[in-house]
């Protein structure tokens, strides 16, 4: 399959995250036409295209995580040749916690067709059946398997006022639960979401605390998503918080406005209110001229 303008373009599609009923028409049409098609377990994808009732020939082509980086540049040639890529991950979107960004990156470098054929997505399923906002949400994927990178990636999460969704291997699911309650404590809404649209589909819903308790009871299988609630806005400063760190500022020779704005900026506060207390703390005399 060859672009009707004479060049190739890479097409990032997605397949089913478990109910084959999900597939798009779109998708076993790129799939069908193809040069190459791209994928993380060649097994996999031979089983789905078979399902489908397209044929594999030669065209199925692995990328996955140890390999991505080299093959990045031998699909960008074949783009560049004129080709069709197709590129699917095992389930769900490619890259988004799967192999694929570093294909598309080396393709759009080389100033040639990226597009997609949208569709099922683990994420997206979860987060609007988890009944927790999804007008602002972020998405963290696998945390870190331990360490300091784990620790670190926890504090984040646990600051977070958005909805997070992360992903995680059923085997580790408790731990990872006893670490988000460590990190944000037991009240804070969560949804553990488990083999979504397959046929032991699982949406559970209430705080940490008790999802803990919950998971770490029972043996866990299939693929899981967790959608955690954004933590609370701290309450804004008082004053004299405030006007301890204005007049540090105005002390050390910072002008009112610039002390205004920084302090502004490190608290979240309004500038009409750091400035107001900016100008009382200088006309006591406690700080250097504007």
């Amino acid at each position: 399959m060859t672009s009707s303008a004479g060049g190739g373009q890479l097409v990032v599609v997605a397949t089913p995250i478990g109910n084959l009923g999900d597939v798009s028409a779109r998708a076993v049409d790129v799939l069908t036409r193809a040069d190459h098609v791209c994928c993380e377990d060649t097994r996999r994808t031979r089983a789905l295209l078979s399902a489908l009732g397209v044929s594999a020939g030669a065209r199925l082509v692995a990328v996955h995580q140890h390999n991505e980086r080299a093959r990045a540049a031998q699909v960008a040639g074949w783009v560049a040749a004129g080709r069709t890529v197709a590129l699917v991950s095992d389930a769900g979107t490619p890259a988004v916690s799967d192999p694929g960004a570093l294909v598309v990156a080396a393709v759009i470098e080389r100033g040639l067709t990226v597009s997609a054929v949208p569709g099922p997505s683990a994420v997206l399923a979860a987060l609007v059946v988890s009944g927790l906002p999804t007008d602002r949400f972020c998405v963290e994927g696998f945390l870190p398997r331990k360490g300091t990178d784990r620790r670190r990636r926890l504090d984040l999460v646990a600051a977070e006022r958005r909805t997070t969704v992360l992903l995680e291997a059923p085997n580790r699911l408790a731990a990872t639960l006893a670490d988000l309650v460590a990190a944000c404590g037991e009240g804070r809404p969560v949804v553990v979401a488990r083999e979504l649209t397959k046929r032991h589909e699982e949406v559970w819903r209430g705080s940490l605390g008790a999802a803990l308790v919950e998971f770490a009871a029972r043996e866990v299988r299939g693929e899981v998503v967790v959608v955690l609630g954004g933590g609370s806005a701290p309450p804004p400063p008082a004053d004299d918080e405030l006007r301890r760190a204005l007049g540090e500022l105005l002390g050390a020779g910072d002008g009112v406005r610039r002390a205004a704005d920084e302090v502004a900026s490190a608290t979240g506060v309004s500038r009409r209110r750091t400035y107001a207390l900016a100008v009382e703390l200088q006309a006591e005399g406690r700080g250097s001229p504007s």
